[in-house]
């Protein structure tokens, strides 16, 4: 059997990661190409497949780009190209993996992984996984070393996100990045027709093992009902993104659901107006039936939330919840307004059921419904009572701190809420210093109860993303945060 990046992360995941080499099994001879797979993809590639830019994910779906450092579930930073690192001060020093070849031959060196990491460092716009973070990048051997300019327990983490990937010399000239054939993973790029489709053969030098599909054919189709029928036709082996719309259309074995780390949310103002008082808080909070949102809007294809982090994150199911509750005040009477946005074709949906049970409660609430651009300014100044967003939880680092930090603490970037509390701020920012583990999950779900305990933010639900296999396909990944989709084991029979 080929060695799967599955395989691959649990022997590492058997073996202490910080400073320890992890144990990988060996490949073996045996399974062959079964064919090419279909892939039908959401969105096109909006930076020409640049790694700085939202198209990595597209680089790592197809597992033609790889990073030093992956995560496992749980978030945990596990070796990839990078076999062990450790920790002195501002700097990280990482030992690299010896036996891996770029797509176009060249070797994989110190210098190759210094050259992509200082690129990706001093692009402007930087990626969002270096916002704020100044790196600096030296290599030595089969080593690189990584320094920062304040100690940063999340390094390792940063360096897992697909817009660090690592690629060939040959990938950079002219200000631009181009990945075609200058990966290291299981599928070498091999072109790509603008927005239209791009294609990858399979990697016969792999350095995990046999990849068991002969290549990728891509697609580009934005259009749900368009993406859907490729698969209800035969056209597509891997459909990203089934719209709950079109799930019903096709046969149960073709659709798996998979939790995403994003939450429907209703932020509520904390500084201005009805919602500076904590019971009238409560009392919306009391007054809202999450239950009919899911059941309703997303037709049972959600998560109902206990708090703000749901079930792509395995552990936040270990919370205590509140453990303080405000008592609800006598709501009749107070007006208040509701924003939220197009963008997202559930949310005006949501609102109004809000609203209607609001209104029940003795709440008079007026809805305000844009297009995000055009009202996300006002959102953020503080111009409603409450506010209605699906928002990703975690971001590039596998991290839910940077979320809870930007969205909840007094000097966060997108505090909707307009929310300052001391008792909060002190608990982010001891998940901030916390060392990731067991030591930062607990100082994460301690923080999380604090803004549960302030009714900060109401929590709704979970979102889902439907994704859609032919009947012949085995081995493709679901996961939670949209890193991996096709991968060696992946085959159609």
């Amino acid at each position: 059997m080929p060695v799967s990046r599955r395989s691959l992360l649990a022997a590492a995941s058997a073996a202490p990661v910080l400073g320890l080499a992890a144990c990988f099994s060996e490949g073996s001879e045996g399974a062959g190409a079964t064919g090419r797979i279909r892939v039908a993809h959401m969105l096109p590639p909006r930076s020409g497949l640049s790694p700085l830019s939202d198209d990595a994910f597209k680089l790592s779906r197809w597992a033609t780009a790889e990073t030093l450092v992956v995560l496992d579930p749980d978030g945990n930073a596990l070796p990839w190209l990078g076999t062990e690192w450790v920790q002195d001060g501002n700097t990280w020093t990482f030992t690299l993996r010896e036996d891996v070849v770029f797509h176009d031959g060249t070797a994989f060196t110190a210098e190759a992984v210094a050259n992509s990491l200082t690129v990706a460092a001093q692009a402007a716009p930087k990626p969002r996984i270096l916002d704020g973070i100044d790196l600096t990048v030296a290599a030595d051997g089969n080593t690189v070393a990584v320094t920062t300019a304040e100690a940063d327990p999340l390094l390792p983490h940063r360096l897992s996100s697909p817009q660090l990937a690592i690629l060939a010399a040959r990938a950079y000239h002219d200000g631009i990045v181009d990945p075609v054939g200058a990966g290291t993973g299981a599928f070498v790029l091999t072109g790509v027709d603008g927005t239209v489709s791009a294609s990858l053969d399979r990697n016969e030098d792999w350095w995990g093992g046999e990849v068991l599909a002969a290549g990728i054919d891509a697609s580009f189709v934005p259009d749900g009902t368009a993406r859907a029928g490729k698969l209800r036709a035969g056209e597509a082996d891997i459909v990203e993104s089934i719209p709950v719309s079109q799930a019903g259309l096709l046969e149960p074995g073709q659709i798996t659901e998979v939790p995403m780390p994003r939450t429907c949310t209703l932020y509520l103002n904390c500084s201005t107006g009805p919602f500076t008082d904590p019971g009238v808080r409560a009392a919306a909070r009391e007054a809202i039936d999450a239950s009919s949102i899911v059941d309703g809007v997303y037709d049972g294809r959600a998560d109902l939330a206990e708090g703000l982090l749901g079930p792509a994150i395995p552990w936040a199911a270990e919370r205590d919840g509140r453990t303080a509750p405000a008592t609800a005040a006598d709501a009749a009477g107070t007006a208040i307004t509701l924003g939220t946005f197009t963008d997202r074709a559930e949310l005006p949906e949501v609102a109004q059921v809000l609203q209607q049970q609001l209104q029940d409660a003795g709440f008079t609430v007026e809805l305000d419904i844009r297009e995000y651009a055009n009202i996300e300014a006002d959102a953020l100044d503080g111009a409603f009572d409450a506010f209605l967003l699906s928002r990703a939880t975690v971001l590039d680092s596998g991290d839910p701190v940077a979320y809870l930090f930007s969205d909840f603490a007094s000097e966060g970037s997108f505090n909707l809420s307009q929310f300052a509390d001391d008792g909060v701020d002190a608990a982010l920012h001891t998940a901030s210093a916390a060392v990731p583990g067991a030591e930062r999950r607990s100082a994460v779900l301690a923080a999380e109860t604090a803004i549960l305990n302030a009714d900060a933010a109401i929590p709704l639900l979970h979102e889902r993303v439907i994704q859609g296999d032919a009947a012949g396909v085995t081995g493709s990944i679901k996961d939670p945060r949209e890193r991996e989709l096709v991968g060696p084991e992946t085959r159609v029979a």
